[in-house]
């Protein structure tokens, strides 16, 4: 079989025309598709926060109810053999925690949220790191435990230190999962009436908008409850976003000084703000 002259010849590709319209038409392709990878990255992102929100939820559905609310040296001994260490690993035991208080309530929270993630293999850290999650009997603002116990915005300090995630003091921002540090009047520091909770909403009632959240209260322990939201004179939340941050505490100085001098001076609300990255 013959085969005719245009069989024979090799096909080329058209050139791609190089008027103005036909370069411009290709920029904005370009640039359309990057915007659509940067858009997906960050909906990819708070996706993922959204997921350590949920996770923390998760883990207040394993807490125990009840028990007792003790602000007392007894309660923070309970409070370390609920946390067990051992071959890199927090073993919990929540029960052990009571009498209990508020801060080590969500604490507790806070580091079976790290543990959960270590567990689904969607977090890497250190022994080192690890070793600073320890509960001891660290004082006001040593370490991580120290730093997240004491007066003032000491969660909020953390997580702007470290960069753990974001701080706000909004309520149309939060979200049940975030953590919040309620102040019940302007006083911080020294005098400071405050309460460490994990916030689950708001609801009315009546007209009158009460705040949802899990803590250890007064004087049931553990377990939810609703108050006014005019009986709040403040609040910072805490949204965990970038948990491997976590690492950079080897590199933090030991005692922060500021959460440190709370206990015997006072502060205020915009300092605490600042100090929070607020």
């Amino acid at each position: 079989m013959r085969l005719g002259t245009s069989a024979l010849q090799p096909k080329t590709q058209s050139p791609l025309p190089d008027d103005p319209l036909t370069i411009t038409y290709f920029a904005v392709k370009a640039l359309t598709a990057s915007v659509f990878l940067a858009i997906m990255g960050l909906t990819a992102r708070a996706s993922f926060a959204g997921n350590y929100k949920s996770l923390a939820l998760e883990q207040i559905k394993q807490m125990p109810q009840g028990g007792r609310h003790a602000v007392s040296h007894y309660a923070k001994i309970r409070l370390q053999s609920s946390a067990h260490f051992e071959s890199g690993k927090f073993f919990f035991l929540p029960s052990a925690a009571s009498p209990s208080f508020c801060s080590g309530a969500t604490y507790l929270v806070f580091i079976r949220t790290i543990e959960a993630l270590r567990a689904r293999r969607q977090l890497q850290l250190g022994y080192a790191t690890l070793n600073h999650l320890i509960i001891r009997d660290q004082r006001d603002g040593e370490d991580i435990w120290g730093r997240w116990n004491a007066n003032g915005p000491g969660t909020a300090r953390l997580f702007h230190e470290l960069g753990l995630g974001q701080n706000f003091d909004n309520f149309d921002q939060a979200r049940p999962g975030d953590f919040m540090k309620i102040f019940w009047s302007r006083q911080v520091g020294k005098s400071e009436h405050g309460h460490s909770t994990v916030f689950l909403g708001t609801e009315n009632r009546f007209s009158v908008q009460y705040v949802r959240y899990w803590s250890s209260n007064i004087p049931s322990g553990y377990g939810e409850k609703s108050v006014p939201r005019s009986k709040i004179a403040y609040a910072i939340f805490s949204r965990l976003q970038t948990p491997a941050n976590l690492a950079r505490i080897n590199n933090a100085p030991f005692v922060d000084t500021y959460l440190a001098s709370l206990l015997r001076t006072r502060s205020s609300i915009t300092e605490a703000g600042a100090k929070c990255g607020l």
